[in-house]
């Protein structure tokens, strides 16, 4: 056996190992909080030292002398703490001094975990730890051992509430995200899209828009979106006449909401519920209505800019009848009801994750048109899926632990705040527009879960000073940690799109951020009107809905210029005003905004009457 198939057979194995330890622990009960953190951050640094070296070699990426010597490193202080379980119980922290060997293996630890994260991520989060590291031990009174003490040898710190959140929460749902692919469900995810909206008008892309957020909810990984559902989405558009950069800006669009589209999320929907206090079912409730905003304005921007330039849908017989589509494989939506269903009865979101996990290849059993994709081979793949895709997230949660433990032991997180309010002046939109170009810098750079991280630690206190209530400051901080996968200059979900559709990287940038323009405002929207979290009486809930919902159809049809017909100037200024107005809460902007928007539509109509007339 070579080294390279040694190297991956035991990468192999640890992965599994990795997931069904997950499994179990979410099966029986989670060992002591210390112990099942650091079991799950032992997988992750192992793996990542074992699967992504320092160097490559020529004949491939195997780990060399210096990663087996880092791997060791890695390993020896949580070892060590699993070791001395009982003497880190027994101290004080704060008050007992770290021994030698604790403020050893301490630092050890922080750098081990600090270069893992580079190796899984990039360097953004990790430059950042270092730069709060490097405030804590120049710009503070906080001695070295304090540090240590609170990044090592207490839950504030690497193995703190963030890293529970990864192993009690992500790695399951990654899992299942895995096991529902493997099983087969990815196609009839495409199908069921296909046999409702691929005969109208720019069908494919509403295929794209549709099959992305059936996928992106289970995947909760924007790129990997792009690259599962994309293969088939862009090239359809592209063959029905869509543009190529307007076709990767909606699959980049698309992909991107499926972390803020329930009943799954993105992983880092979990670590506010963890956050706030509250299940994750409530989590799931304040998302549902601003995720259908979203995905209703970029419908429509699909179907209008299908209008404009006059693109057909798919030819009828390569489109799957509906029925067909449910009665052959239908069944494989099983495991998704069996999660609402687990979450609606009051059981744990970590053991539905896991029941409907354990049912997706039984359930494709059921039918002969699943039953080939259940195999030995399926359910190892999946295993190893699952857990090589939870690495990322593993390892920004532990550096993100780094940042919140230096966060909460130095006061910056208040400093921050005082500094945001005054910057702002009182001025909440001020503040909004700050934690919006926060969110979006710090996405460019990391993973939605450890943006949302940092943000909620010195942004989100803020905003909830200046009087705005908590799940809306929260819910508008995980918006934006969201959004810079595809808000150029470094749009991920606009990257991976646009190498799909072959189009130039800014003009598909820009594309998206049109077509995705809702989004950006929705979140203005609920903190201004939290009826849009379904938070207040249902009258007013429902009056929010009806004017949110008709100002991002307007939105999208002033920038994408058409309504009933091609839209002239006028309308589309009128078009894009009605929208702001509808979206700010008001008698008087709602007046105004329905009134603009009347006398559009009466001028759409009338030219539309002229149009049939003469032909």
């Amino acid at each position: 056996m070579t080294y390279r198939r040694a190297i991956g057979l035991l990468a192999g194995l640890l992965a599994a190992a990795m997931a069904l330890f997950h499994m179990w622990a979410i099966a029986v009960s989670p060992p002591e909080a210390v112990i099942f953190r650091g079991m799950h951050l032992l997988f992750a640094v192992v793996l990542v030292f074992l699967t992504l070296p320092l160097r490559t070699s020529r004949g491939g990426t195997n780990p060399g002398i210096e990663d087996w010597v880092l791997l060791v490193v890695a390993c020896a202080p949580i070892l060590y703490l699993f070791a001395t379980y009982q003497e880190l119980v027994n101290r004080i922290p704060m008050i007992d001094d770290p021994t030698p060997m604790q403020e050893l293996m301490g630092w050890a630890c922080v750098a081990t975990v600090l270069e893992a994260t580079r190796r899984a991520i990039g360097w953004a989060l990790p430059v950042t730890a270092l730069v709060f590291l490097a405030y804590a031990f120049f710009f503070t009174s906080v001695t070295p051992l304090i540090i240590l003490d609170q990044l090592y040898l207490t839950t504030d710190g690497i193995f703190g509430s963030t890293l529970g959140v990864s192993a009690g929460f992500v790695v399951i749902f990654v899992l299942f995200g895995s096991f529902m692919e493997r099983s087969g469900t990815g196609k009839l995810f495409m199908d069921f899209a296909l046999s409702l909206t691929g005969r109208s008008t720019g069908g494919p892309g509403k295929v794209a828009v549709l099959s992305s957020s059936l996928f992106g909810t289970v995947s909760g990984s924007a790129v990997a979106n792009v690259m599962v559902t994309g293969q088939v989405t862009i090239p359809l558009m592209l063959r029905t006449g869509f543009r190529a950069p307007f076709a990767a800006g909606v699959e980049a669009v698309a992909s991107t909401g499926g972390q803020i589209m329930p009943p799954i999320m993105g992983a880092a929907a979990f670590v506010m519920a963890e956050y706030m206090g509250v299940a994750y079912l409530q989590v799931v409730q304040w998302a549902a209505l601003p995720a259908i905003l979203y995905y209703a304005a970029t419908f429509a921007a699909v179907h209008f800019e299908a209008k404009r330039a006059r693109l057909a849908g798919l030819p009828d017989h390569e489109v799957p009848r509906f029925m067909h589509t449910i009665t052959t494989n239908g069944h494989l939506f099983i495991p998704i009801l069996l999660i609402l269903g687990g979450l609606f009865a009051g059981y744990s979101a970590p053991l539905a994750a896991l029941v409907g996990t354990l049912a997706c290849f039984p359930v494709a059993m059921l039918r002969a048109s699943s039953r080939g994709n259940v195999s030995f081979t399926a359910v190892w793949e999946a295993l190893l899926d699952g857990a090589k895709g939870a690495l990322g997230v593993a390892m920004a949660c532990a550096c993100a632990g780094i940042v919140i433990g230096i966060i909460s032991l130095t006061g910056v997180g208040i400093t921050f705040t005082q500094v945001v309010v005054n910057v702002a002046q009182q001025s909440l939109i001020v503040a909004l527009v700050l934690t919006m170009i926060a969110g979006i810098i710090l996405g460019m750079g990391m993973p939605t879960t450890p943006a949302y991280i940092v943000m909620v630690s010195l942004l989100v206190p803020a905003l909830i000073k200046l009087g705005v209530v908590e799940p809306a400051a929260h819910m508008f901080a995980f918006y934006f940690a969201i959004l810079s996968a595809i808000t150029p200059p470094v749009a991920l979900a606009v990257f991976a799109a646009a190498g799909l559709a072959k189009s130039e990287l800014w003009s598909s940038g820009w594309a998206a951020v049109k077509i995705g323009a809702a989004g950006f405002i929705v979140p203005f929207m609920f903190v201004y009107e939290p009826a849009l979290l379904l938070i207040g009486d249902w009258p007013t809930v429902l009056h929010a809905s009806v004017t949110a919902t008709a100002g991002c159809l307007l939105l999208a049809g002033g920038l994408h210029g058409f309504l009933f017909t091609a839209t002239t100037t006028w309308q589309r200024v009128a078009l894009i005003a009605s929208a702001f107005c509808l979206i700010k809460p008001g008698i008087v902007t709602d007046l105004a905004g329905f009134g603009l928007a009347g006398a559009v539509i009466l001028a759409q109509l009338a030219t539309r009457r002229r149009e049939a007339t003469a032909s």
